[in-house]
């Protein structure tokens, strides 16, 4: 029945697929109907999310005694030999981006010692704002800003929350200065997701705009829909679905010319591509050096190589800056302000950045950077030689491929099998790998391009083989019913709560 009816609304148009929607949930059979397709997902997906359960003990509450520290460090460190050779290894697709065991334990000293550090105390540790506002200036120097400019930011706790400060920014800062009360933001259909999140957070419209055959963002497009409640257009250095670089001198201008905001997303990209460019890859302005560029965010805890749970979100000026701040002069409680979304934070994590970058350094990022850029080179020339994929588009080191001979979500399932970690994609269906130094050890990208002309060869042998993340992927690519999938991904969270 469900199949009968996903075929059949997927013929329909798309605004009124969404209205039957509402109408069809509420139907109690076909209720029953979605509620037992997802059971039967989830339940071959969760002795993969749950692996530990009868080895090691479950705890629903507290238990009545407490365990001894050696007892507790010595089943933490079971768990995490167990987890550790995978990336270790080279097999995953970005997550760890560098992971070397010296480094690694460079930044558990730094933590231990600033481990009761929190910047929301300035007075009692002063040395996070230190390593806060250093961190800032060496990424904004990093990213174009000249010694007479006035380029600064604010340290965040990852991508997501720096994007979405930069959003909610630009909604309160186009609501005072231009009266804009029903904001609106361009961005491209291959934008991240945080984008998405700011809109629905704060209640700014989310206009998606398509993207060309290279995967970047159409400039006439987004000129297109541009009107009097726009306040930033939007642009990536690289996407994270196919590592494209927009066009970002040609949508800053835009942006310049119409006099609103335009944001670069560099998380991915931003400590990569200074570096790149300087070793001669075809690298486009996309920084500060453009002046309609006004705001960008780079992740510290990426190709940074800081401890996970840091980012950069700059802007063009102080005054920009203002408006993401929180303030309020009439609380009971004192004057309480705070730069980010947190109040508490963990000066641990800025400290460990702030050590990280100092350590490596520009001699270090760019030594980095020539591994990862030959890696995927080498990476590239292998997937194109397999003749059932395609790369899409012409990544640097993000490389998205996809196939219109196998079912690329199989391969995607074969080489978890074979101990990959890679990531989907969506419109088109696609798998990418995030380059990182993981994968410059010797003979990864070998091992990475032979288990994948493997596991095409297995899915033209056993086209039908169920299993894995596959029929997941599949639903979510094929199903015209968002909230269907929207549900079914709230499951799959669920279980990831389930003791």
């Amino acid at each position: 029945m469900i199949d009968f009816l996903i075929s059949l609304l997927g013929k329909l148009n798309p605004r009124l697929v969404a209205a039957l929607e509402k109408r069809l949930r509420k139907i109690p059979a076909v209720r029953r109907q979605i509620e037992k397709e997802y059971d039967a997902l989830m339940a071959g997906l969760e002795a993969e999310l749950k692996p530990y359960r009868g080895e090691f003990t479950t705890y629903a509450a507290l238990p009545e005694n407490g365990r001894t520290h050696t007892d507790i460090l010595q089943e933490m460190k079971s768990l995490n030999q167990r987890e550790q050779s995978r990336w270790q290894n080279g097999f995953v697709s970005g997550a760890v981006y560098h992971g070397d065991p010296e480094h690694i334990e460079f930044l558990n000293k730094v933590y231990a010692l600033n481990s009761q550090s929190n910047p929301l105390h300035a007075d009692l540790w002063p040395s996070a704002s230190k390593f806060e506002a250093e961190i800032v200036a060496m990424t904004a120097a990093m990213l174009g800003a000249g010694a007479d400019d006035d380029i600064c930011g604010t340290v965040s706790s990852g991508g997501t929350e720096s994007i979405l400060l930069a959003m909610k920014t630009y909604r309160d800062w186009a609501k005072e200065r231009k009266g804009i009360n029903k904001p609106e933001m361009i961005v491209p259909e291959t934008a991240h997701a945080a984008f998405d999140k700011a809109a629905q957070y704060f209640n700014i419209k989310m206009v998606r705009v398509h993207v060309n055959s290279f995967f970047r963002a159409d400039v006439a497009a987004m000129a297109q829909a541009i009107n009097k409640n726009s306040i930033v257009l939007v642009g990536s250095a690289p996407s994270f679905p196919h590592g494209a670089i927009d066009p970002i001198e040609q949508l800053s201008e835009l942006a310049r010319q119409r006099g609103i905001g335009c944001h670069v997303d560099a998380c991915l990209g931003g400590f990569i591509l200074p570096w790149a460019e300087k070793l001669g890859y075809p690298v486009p302005l996309f920084d500060f050096r453009l002046p309609g560029v006004t705001s960008m965010s780079a992740d510290t805890h990426k190709y940074g190589y800081a401890a996970k749970g840091t980012s950069v979100a700059l802007y063009r000026s102080p005054e920009l800056r203002h408006y993401q701040y929180y303030t309020v002069a009439d609380w009971p409680g004192g004057l309480y302000f705070s730069p980010t979304f947190a109040g508490s934070r963990p000066g641990a994590l800025s400290a460990a950045c702030w050590a990280a970058m100092l350590a490596i350094g520009q001699d270090g990022y760019l030594a980095a950077t020539k591994r990862i850029m030959e890696t995927a080179v080498a990476l590239k020339q292998g997937i194109a030689a397999i003749p059932e994929l395609k790369i899409l588009g012409d990544p640097l080191w993000v490389i998205a491929f996809a196939s219109d001979e196998v079912d690329i979500y199989r391969a995607l399932d074969v080489m978890t099998k074979r101990g990959w970690s890679l990531n989907g994609l969506h419109h088109p269906a696609a798998v990418h790998i995030a380059v990182t130094l993981r994968h410059t050890q010797p003979g990864v990208a070998q091992r990475f391009v032979d288990d994948l002309g493997a596991a095409v060869a297995h899915i033209k042998i056993h086209p039908a083989e169920e299993g894995g993340m596959a029929p997941v992927y599949g639903m979510a690519a094929t199903m015209p019913l968002r909230g269907l999938v929207t549900d079914m991904l709230k499951q799959y969270i669920d279980l990831l709560y389930k003791v």
